[in-house]
């Protein structure tokens, strides 16, 4: 059986993330305690006991949700981790991705996703900015709405192509409000605000971008074991420098995770999509993008279990 690692991002986070795993595996809880002394404070107490309030911080959320993935993976990599053929990570996860594939340390992923959420929180703050989920077809393509409001109020983009029947925006306040108002008028179901603390994956975070840069390069990265599919532009990544890169761009670009799930399921049509890490969001996008995959999440105990039951015995 083959395996396509899935790591979640931002949004996944919730308080008790993870308890279960640090009271029944060591190496779960080395994960955390390595979080924990990256970050310089215990973080693992934040993600099992809240308050929910300081979890959600963008610069807490980021941190917490890679120790989760870090500490399933630990559980897991030796009984599936020669199985894995790729990885792909979801905005935030796409560090957590390149983590599992062996190009960085734990330490180093979360003094990084540390820095990046202080960046962006920071960014928010002095250029306030807001997030919107978009959901059901539309009459009007969505970047067509956004290019609309851009020219009636000011800056708003496509900032996560989840499905296609799911789209987050993201751009200044009054503009993501003047494109909710444009997608229900072009059919959308629902039109959600999202509870974040700035634009994200927007230009308006372009200021961050240097110091992006300066964390990624001050930590000691590998090439990847296996390919990581880019959320830039769905492509394969094998190399430390365009990792680098392209985690860097991805800050003011989309996540194209439509895109990176049809790529996926091309080249791994047999394979089992593992989302490894807090919730269920992303296997149950695989299965909207790309019926014929089969996904499971592996975040619990219980859940690890039921995955290691399923693996065949002879391999």
């Amino acid at each position: 059986m083959d395996v396509v690692l899935l790591l979640p991002g931002q949004g996944s986070q919730k308080v008790g993330m993870g308890k279960d795993l640090y009271e029944a595996f060591p190496a779960a809880r080395e994960a955390f305690h390595t979080v924990d002394d990256a970050v310089g404070m215990a973080l693992s107490t934040l993600a099992f006991e809240g308050p929910a309030d300081d979890l959600t911080r963008t610069h807490n959320a980021q941190p917490a949700l890679l120790a989760h993935s870090a500490a399933v993976w630990a559980v897991v990599r030796d009984v599936i981790g020669h199985r894995v053929r790729a990885a792909a990570g979801h905005s935030l996860g796409e560090f957590s991705a390149y983590h599992a594939m062996g190009a960085l340390e734990l330490g180093a992923a979360a003094r990084i996703v540390r820095r990046r959420g202080t960046l962006m929180y920071e960014q928010g703050v002095v250029r306030p900015g807001a997030m919107a989920a978009i959901l059901g077809v539309l009459t009007t393509p969505i970047d067509d709405l956004c290019a609309q409001a851009t020219a009636e109020q000011g800056l708003v983009v496509p900032a996560n192509y989840n499905s296609d029947e799911q789209v987050v925006i993201s751009g200044e306040v009054a503009s993501v409000e003047r494109v909710m108002a444009l997608a229900k008028e072009a059919g959308a179901k629902r039109c959600l605000p999202l509870p974040v603390s700035g634009a994200f994956h927007s230009p308006l975070m372009a200021p961050a971008v240097d110091g992006l840069r300066a964390a990624l390069d001050a930590e000691t990265w590998n090439d990847p074991i296996g390919p990581v599919f880019a959320d830039v532009n769905a492509a394969p990544v094998t190399t430390a420098s365009v990792a680098r890169d392209l985690l860097v761009q991805q800050l003011t670009a989309p996540v194209q995770w439509t895109r990176v799930m049809r790529s996926l399921a091309e080249q791994y049509p047999e394979a089992t999509f593992v989302e490894i890490g807090t919730g269920a969001v992303l296997s149950g996008l695989a299965r909207r993008i790309a019926p014929s995959v089969k996904a499971v999440a592996c975040g619990t105990v219980a859940e690890i279990e039921k995955l290691v039951a399923s693996l065949p015995h002879n391999a």
